[in-house]
């Protein structure tokens, strides 16, 4: 993968999405210059079930979910959303982006609903996206 300054895309995102423990990842490609999709939607550029979906999260949720700012005072409800794991690799307006999402208590679902396009419905499977 080329380098954030060097990429020519200014989202190029890989995402390893695992169901459960113990099941298959599955992999997904988003990649935009300038808001537009690779022009290959279909092929490994950007391969999701709703990639246009996936792209308009990223844009509006992007920073702050793959960013987010530490907050000592933020309190998140102890619930448990599900087993679904997501790593989200690759680049975000020139920055490298090494995030993972899980559904472990309310702030990580928050977290994982404002990306759903992008990792997957609430099910966890992109393809109910």
């Amino acid at each position: 993968m080329d380098s954030p300054q060097n990429s020519p895309y200014d989202v190029d995102l890989t995402v390893t999405l695992t169901d459960a423990p113990g099941a298959e990842p599955r992999m997904f490609r988003l990649r935009s210059v300038d808001g537009v999709l690779s022009p290959d939607e279909g092929s490994l550029e950007s391969n999701l079930p709703d990639a246009h979906a996936a792209l308009a999260a990223v844009e509006q949720f992007g920073e702050e979910a793959f960013f987010p700012v530490p907050r000592p005072d933020r309190i998140c409800t102890q619930q448990y959303g599900g087993p679904q794991v997501a790593v989200v690799q690759g680049v975000f307006r020139g920055r490298q982006v090494t995030s993972r999402f899980s559904r472990t208590d309310g702030c990580e679902i928050a977290r994982w609903k404002s990306l759903a396009p992008l990792l997957g419905s609430i099910g966890g499977s992109t393809g109910n996206v």
